[in-house]
């Protein structure tokens, strides 16, 4: 079992199939670009006869939300890749996929934007502002985390239990293919709206909610694993505070404006916390 298991993860998140993944969605970034660039002019000229009132086919500078879309599922694919390996590690591409969900979403508020009036009187200019400052200070938080994630795991010697690690292979393959199904029910949703003209007000919802929905179980079955190999108060403590974070993430999808970006910001913030109050704990220990 355990033989077949590792074989099959191998063979799936190869060096080789990372990088046929990885030209791939390069290439299908390019044609998404010109698609939708093409479907935004046609749009432009009332030549089609759906999505009228969509935003994203409204300015030119919406066609890059494509290409980050792609770029945001080679994010996932390497999300499922770092699964086995730690919790922190995990966390860390988490807080990089919503911070270019956030960078996507900036390139669909841009349509949204009224010059003609006071600019901080509408709530679509606002929104824009939020989500500027919310990447600003989500990537300097994610390079903090990140630096306290490496000085953690140069001091101290990482735990290799293979059963442990198996299990973990375990779910990140479930992951995948529920992830796989997932997507493919989204765009066929997501199509099946832009004919009807039918398209929800938060497009960045799309996927994203049950995505996490997912990541959080996946994250508890691993917590719950974990039980059987540690009993170290610091590292449950760690590894609950990581789930939070994952659950603040997931809820910032049922928000806007202001408040979604908070949660976001605060997901990041007390996972930050967690690792270096973590770090001090197993410092002085």
């Amino acid at each position: 079992m355990k033989e077949v298991v590792s074989k099959l993860f191998n063979k799936i998140f190869s060096e080789e199939a990372k990088s046929k993944f990885e030209k791939t969605i390069l290439w299908l970034s390019i044609a998404g670009f010109i698609i939708h660039l093409g479907l935004i002019y046609l749009n432009s000229f009332n030549v089609l006869s759906f999505g009228l009132k969509y935003k994203l086919l409204a300015n030119p500078i919406s066609a890059l939300y494509t290409p980050f879309s792609f770029i945001l599922i080679y994010e996932i694919y390497l999300l499922v890749l770092c699964l086995p390996r730690s919790f922190t590690t995990s966390l860390s591409k988490q807080f990089e996929i919503i911070s270019l969900i956030l960078i996507r979403r900036i390139f669909g508020d841009i349509p949204k934007i009224q010059m003609e009036v006071d600019w901080f009187k509408t709530q679509a200019n606002l929104n824009l502002i939020y989500d500027l400052i919310g990447v600003l200070f989500l990537f300097f938080l994610i390079y903090l985390f990140n630096q306290s994630a490496k000085s953690r795991s140069l001091n101290s010697p990482k735990m290799k239990i293979d059963s442990f690690i198996i299990a973990k292979k375990i779910i990140s393959l479930f992951l995948l293919f529920c992830l796989i199904l997932m997507c493919t029910y989204s765009l066929f949703i997501w199509i099946t709206d832009l004919f009807h003209n039918s398209l929800p007000e938060n497009v960045n919802a799309i996927f994203y909610n049950d995505f996490f929905e997912l990541l959080i179980l996946a994250d508890v079955f691993i917590l719950l694993i974990s039980f059987k190999y540690t009993e170290k108060y610091s590292q449950i403590i760690r590894n609950t505070g990581f789930i939070i974070s994952t659950i603040l993430i997931r809820l910032s999808f049922a928000t806007t404006g202001f408040t979604n970006v908070i949660l976001i910001i605060s997901s990041v913030v007390f996972g930050l916390l967690i690792l270096k109050i973590y770090n001090l704990y197993e410092t002085s220990a």
